[in-house]
């Protein structure tokens, strides 16, 4: 507000000792809620009629001064200074000419009614603060997504057809948008009349709002674990933070892209957290295809992050904001994503700000990923282990994120413990939990096979409806989840038979210096490739067999040209250190890999093979006997 003399009186404007009335001078937006009956305002005459004349003291405040309260002739566009005699019950206005010679003037910016995205009224006309979210050009309007306190809406702008309204705003600006509340493909709309970047005092009030109620709104929900477990106590809180991230990703408008391991376990970690994630954005967002916009999951065959596998998730991502105007994701990587080896890829999205958390069972190098992650969930780091699977763990998350799904996941921890083959000392509790839902303890292993099965030939395809009807969560048709587990397992089973029929008779046994039994096979020669079960699976399967036949310490090897795959039970194998070390040792082996201390996997260069297999060799046979270590998950390749 600003004050000018007018008149001529000496004293300062603004001054306490000035006692010359007020005329307001208002801007052109202000309403009939900033004006009061007794006021002094500039006016411009804007019709003259027999029975008096029209005035503006805004564009949208007008009103009559009566023939009888003139004090002379008007035309169209004089000014002068009015008094508001009378707002009446109809929103009439009566003016009278003021008749002062002296005053001061202020001016008075228009503060409107800011409505909450929640309260829109279709029909009614409406001013909202908020944040942009995304900015989307379509044939015709600039469709701006805005983010408030309270909600999302879209703002539809339009300056020519096809062309960007409001170029000067970008995303994460705090604006002030004005307009009628529609209707649009089933949810609210604002056609925008005016739209302004807020600077200042405003903006900052503006982000304040906004940020309180966001944390407020993206606390997780307090949910009791499915079992009382002491060990899952120490990663609960960690898991609340991710729960809380993933809330507010949502609120937000920022997409979510989760990675995850292509086998049991790891679709059993993120199908949860999907059925969580798309109901929150379902109650979140007006628009029916948020979720299809705002969620992707992806399975990734590798045990770490791949640059293959970024690049695509990146390039991705740069599509999304240059043809939807989206910001870019945050990564969720599931059953994945704690070792070093997935700091190549990590540092590619760092380049672009891209916010990274993880939630993972396999041994961790936290010095060289955290600098790196928003947020990191693994049981190592609070002194438990593997057992604790990562499908486990997502579970509970969903139930912070969403505890409506709470029903349909009671049999998941069990599946997943299943197909991880986990000691944990409560696996008979979750399995007790999924028989009260009607699965018996052989058809949670069967679900797990039908799994990997599936896993396996989807390669780097979601496979959203059929993993979903095979774990039977966000499955609508139990007979079709039936059919398709006895069908998925049985063919499962009959691959597995298959191939260790033929490459059993070429296992290659020792008996190491630990006296430890050491049983090796070269997948490449004597066992069926490019099918079901893959190289890890195989290599599983074998190990099992030879675990049962001798009930001794047992370490299995099956490798290929430039890969190996490693099962252990009852010998210590520090997998991830043996990584590291070979790496070291063997020169120009090219050595690479990691996993748990008894199962992992590693990748070297062909022509060095039987160097880096000598060596691991070594290295198992100085390995501790511990009888209270087992292998816990089959591997891919």
């Amino acid at each position: 507000m600003t004050v000018e003399n007018a008149g001529d009186s000496g004293a300062d404007a603004g001054s306490s000792s000035d006692s010359r009335p007020t005329v307001y001078d208002l801007a052109p937006n202000c309403t009939v809620d900033e004006v009061d009956e007794g006021s002094y305002y500039h006016a411009v005459v804007n019709g003259v009629v027999d029975y008096g004349v029209f005035v503006d003291i805004s564009d949208v405040v007008s009103g009559l001064i009566h023939e009888s309260n003139l004090d002379r002739s008007y035309s169209v566009g004089d000014r002068l200074v009015v008094r508001l005699d009378e707002i009446r019950d109809n929103g009439d206005i009566s003016f009278s000419v003021a008749g002062i010679d002296s005053y001061r003037t202020e001016t008075v910016d228009h503060e409107p009614t800011i409505t909450t995205i929640t309260d829109l009224e279709t029909g009614a006309n409406a001013t909202i603060e908020g944040e942009v979210a995304q900015i989307k050009q379509t044939a015709g309007p600039t469709v701006f997504r805005i983010v408030d306190q309270s909600g999302i809406v879209a703002c539809a702008a339009f300056a020519e057809a096809g062309v960007r309204a409001h170029p000067e705003v970008e995303l994460d600006d705090v604006v002030r948008i004005s307009g009628t509340v529609e209707e649009h493909d089933g949810g609210a709309q604002i056609e925008v009349d005016d739209l302004d970047r807020l600077s200042g005092e405003a903006e900052t009030a503006a982000r304040e709002r906004i940020e309180a109620a966001l944390t407020e709104r993206a606390a997780p929900h307090a949910v009791e674990p499915f079992v009382d477990w002491p060990a899952f106590e120490s990663i609960h809180d960690e898991l609340e933070d991710v729960a809380r991230l993933l809330r507010r990703t949502v609120l937000e408008g920022r997409p979510i892209r989760v990675r995850h391991h292509a086998d049991g376990d790891g679709m059993c970690a993120a199908l949860p957290v999907q059925l969580a994630l798309e109901r929150f954005i379902e109650r979140t967002h007006d628009d029916d295809d948020a979720s299809r916009h705002l969620f992707k999951r992806l399975p990734s065959k590798a045990p770490f992050y791949e640059m293959e596998d970024v690049t695509r998730d990146l390039n991705f991502a740069l599509e999304g904001r240059s043809r939807h105007g989206q910001k870019l994701p945050l990564l969720l990587m599931l059953d994945n994503g704690s070792t070093e080896e997935d700091v190549p890829a990590y540092r590619n999205l760092a380049h672009y700000d891209v916010p990274i958390a993880v939630v993972d069972h396999h041994h961790p190098d936290p010095e060289a990923v955290d600098p790196l992650l928003d947020a990191h969930v693994n049981p190592y780091l609070h002194g438990e282990d593997y057992r604790i699977t990562t499908g486990m763990m997502c579970v509970e998350l969903a139930r912070m994120i969403d505890p409506s799904v709470t029903e349909e996941l009671r049999h998941v921890p069990a599946v997943a413990g299943l197909s991880d083959r986990s000691k944990a000392e409560v696996m008979a509790d979750y399995v007790a939990l999924a028989e009260d839902e009607g699965y018996s303890r052989e058809d949670l292993g069967a679900i797990g096979e039908a799994l990997d099965y599936a896993a396996h030939w989807l390669r780097y395809s979601d496979g959203q409806s059929l993993v979903n009807d095979v774990l039977d969560v966000g499955c609508d048709d139990d007979a079709r989840h039936e059919e398709l587990v006895a069908f998925l397992s049985e063919r499962a089973e009959r691959d597995v038979d298959r191939q260790l029929e033929a490459a059993d008779q070429h296992v290659e046994h020792e008996r190491l210096a630990n006296d430890a039994h050491l049983y090796r096979i070269d997948l490449d020669r004597f066992a069926h490739r490019f099918t079901y079960p893959a190289p890890g699976k195989t290599t599983g399967q074998l190990h099992d067999r030879k675990v049962q036949e001798t009930g001794d310490p047992v370490i299995t090897i099956g490798y290929g040209p430039d890969f190996a795959v490693l099962r252990s039970d009852g010998v210590r194998l520090d997998i991830p250190q043996m990584v590291a070390e070979l790496n070291d040792e063997v020169v120009g082996g090219g050595v690479s890999g990691g996993g748990h201390l008894v199962v992992g996997s590693i990748k070297f260069v062909k022509g060095m093979r039987e160097d880096v297999i000598d060596s691991l060799v070594e290295k198992m046979a100085d390995a501790a006997i511990d009888d209270d270590l087992s292998s816990t998950a089959a591997l891919d390749d």
